[in-house]
Formats: structure tokens, sequence, C-alpha cells
């Protein structure tokens, strides 16, 4: 237990020193680094970082990249220039992830909340999620690279929807890397919906009190749990020690 909870700690180390903020330069320690494609990096895999050991790598990460609007105040940039910031990170700190030998990474990247934030930002948002997904499409067919979206969806416009599904359809059949983006997601909102999904189809007769497990709780999760593992560790960039209703 103690290597593992060693190797968890060497690995946030490192992964927060190397790309996870917007103001940190994306610096590592293995070889053959590269910038390619809008602040994407590849990486070497020869060498492994000390103190990590990749058999005991986590299956899955999971990070709230929140603190880009702070960045922008600090830096005198718009708030639309720290979300752009934050979105090329992202796409860094999956790479890294990847050929870390992490098979999954999670990002939280529009929780339920946001809607209340101001409606240019939250348009500036669903532009910038579009607008990254479309562009980076050929780049995740190369670096055979599956990608979900997790949430509600109701509110996301149309032309988003179908970027999306795009994407999803174009990445479905890659097994080894999976990155998955939570928008419009509310971990409670979702315990909720999947709570409401059961007694629906136990009053329709489609299944009986014997029936509900864990595992039937887990299919009707939004976050699709059945089909990536749990994750193994979380962070949060900003420093905030809080999980802000995500992934409960």
């Amino acid at each position: 237990m103690l290597p593992l909870l060693c190797c968890f700690l060497s690995l946030l180390t490192f992964l927060v020193h190397s790309c996870l903020r917007p103001w940190a330069p994306a610096k590592n320690s293995l070889k053959d680094e590269k910038e390619i494609d809008e602040g994407t990096y590849v990486v070497g895999e020869e060498e492994t970082p000390k103190g990590l050991m990749r058999e005991q790598m986590p299956r899955h990460v999971a990070v709230i990249m929140d603190g880009n609007r702070r960045w922008a105040e600090r830096a005198g940039l718009l708030t639309s220039q720290g979300h752009e910031a934050g979105a090329k990170r992202l796409i860094e700190f999956a790479q890294l992830c990847f050929k870390l030998g992490i098979e999954t990474v999670t990002a939280f990247a529009f929780s339920t909340e946001n809607w209340g934030r101001h409606k240019i930002e939250v348009k500036c948002l669903m532009s910038l999620f579009q607008h990254y997904l479309k562009s980076k499409i050929h780049f995740f067919q190369s670096e055979e690279i599956r990608v979900s979206v997790i949430g509600n969806l109701e509110k996301i416009p149309e032309s988003l929807l179908g970027t999306i599904k795009e994407t999803e359809e174009a990445t479905k059949s890659y097994k080894k890397k999976h990155l998955i983006l939570a928008i419009d997601y509310s971990g409670r909102s979702d315990i909720l919906q999947a709570c409401k999904s059961i007694v629906k189809k136990s009053q329709q007769g489609l299944i009986r009190e014997e029936d509900v497990n864990e595992t039937l709780f887990e299919r009707e999760l939004l976050t699709k749990c059945t089909e990536f593992p749990s994750p193994d560790l979380l962070i949060r960039t900003s420093g905030e020690q809080r999980i802000s209703n995500f992934l409960l």
C-alpha cells in the first residue's frame, strides 16, 4: 500500500509541475519532447520519471482544471484567453498521462452550476468546446484516443451536440486511451436521475426489487462507469480542497 501511495504522490507532483496549470510551462523530464499542433506535446516513452512505477500507475485520473479565470486576470488577459490556455493544457495533460500508461483521463469541463456564469462567458465556453473537438478529430484518430462526453447535455447548443456525436462516433473503436469530458455535469444530479430511471423501470415491470444492485445502478449513471474504471486519482489544479459535485 505504501509503495502505491508514494507512486501516486510522485505522479501528482510530476503532472502538476509538468502541464496542469495554464500558467505552468509545459516541461517534463521525459526525453524526445516536441511541440505539435497548437501546444500539444508528445513525450517519449523511453524513460519513466524517478519515483514513478509503470506497473503501479493509476488506470483512471480525473482532473478539475479550474483557476483559468484567476490566471487570466493576474496575467492581464481576457477570461476567454484563460479558458483557451486551459484547453491547450488539457490536451497536453492527457497526452502525458497516456504516455505514462494511464488508460483514462476525465476532465470536469463544465458543471451544471456553470450555467449561472455570465452569458458571454458561457457562450465562449460552448464555442471553445466545439472548436477543440472539431479541430482535434484527426489528432484523436491519429493517436487512437477515444473521446466521450458525459453529462445532461439538454441545454447544450445543437451545433455542439452535433460535434460531440461526430467526435464520439469517429473515435469509439479505440480501446487503449480514453479522454472523457464532463460537460453540463453534476454528480448529485446524476445520482438523482439514475434513481428516477430505476423507479420508472420498476413501475413498468422491467426490473424487480431484487434486481437492484451496484451494477444496475452504475448502468443508469450518465458517467457510463461500466465502460471504464473508477477514478483512482482526483486532481484539482487551483488548490481548492473540495470536489465540487464531481464524480460522486
